[in-house]
C-alpha cells in the first residue's frame, strides 16, 4: 500500500505491522487464564447475535497519542457503528465477570505502524497530513475473533482461539 511505503520512506524509526497481523482490537484482555475461554466465547456470540455481516471503509490517517509524542500510526474507520456496538457489548459483559471496564470511548482504527523514537517525526506528520482524508478501501466484516498474542523478539505471533461468525 502506498501509504505504508511513504511512511517507511520517511526514514523514521517505525515498525510496520505485518499485513497478516493488522486487526481491529475490540477489547484487550491482557493475561487471561485459558480456562475462561468458554465464558468469553459465550459473550462474543451474544454480542454479535443480532448483527449481520457489514462493510467498513478505511479512511484517513492519524497518530496516537498525539502529534508531539507519536507511538502509533493508524488508519481510520468509517461506517464503524456496528463495530462500536459489538465492542461496547463485549466490554459491558466482560466487566460483569471481572475484566476491567474501558475508561475511554471505543475508537475503531487499524494500527499500521509502531513508532520507536522521535527520529523522522516531521516526515511522519507530513505523510499523515497527506492521507488525513483519503479513502483507502472497503472491507467486509463477517466475524470476530479471540486472539492469543505471544510476544517474540521478531514481533507478536497471533493465534486464533475463537472465531465467531456474524
Amino acid at each position: 500500500m502506498e501509504f505504508e511505503k511513504e511512511i517507511k520512506e520517511t526514514g523514521a524509526n517505525v515498525k510496520l505491522v505485518e499485513p497478516e497481523n493488522v486487526h481491529i482490537t475490540l477489547k484487550f484482555l491482557g493475561d487471561t487464564d485459558e480456562s475462561r475461554i468458554d465464558e468469553i466465547d459465550k459473550i462474543m456470540k451474544d454480542a454479535v447475535k443480532e448483527i449481520d455481516p457489514f462493510n467498513i471503509q478505511l479512511e484517513g490517517a492519524g497518530v496516537f497519542p498525539n502529534q508531539n509524542y507519536i507511538k502509533i500510526i493508524w488508519m481510520g474507520i468509517k461506517q464503524g457503528e456496528p463495530i462500536g456496538l459489538i465492542a461496547r457489548k463485549i466490554d459491558e459483559q466482560l466487566s460483569k465477570i471481572g475484566f476491567k471496564k474501558e475508561k475511554r470511548g471505543f475508537s475503531p482504527h487499524l494500527t499500521i505502524a509502531r513508532v520507536k523514537s522521535a527520529k523522522g517525526k516531521d516526515g511522519i506528520l507530513h505523510v499523515i497530513e497527506k492521507y488525513r482524508d483519503v479513502q483507502f478501501v472497503d472491507i467486509r466484516v463477517d466475524s470476530i475473533k479471540l486472539k492469543k498474542s505471544d510476544l517474540t523478539p521478531k514481533g507478536p505471533i497471533y493465534t486464533t482461539l475463537i472465531d465467531v461468525k456474524l
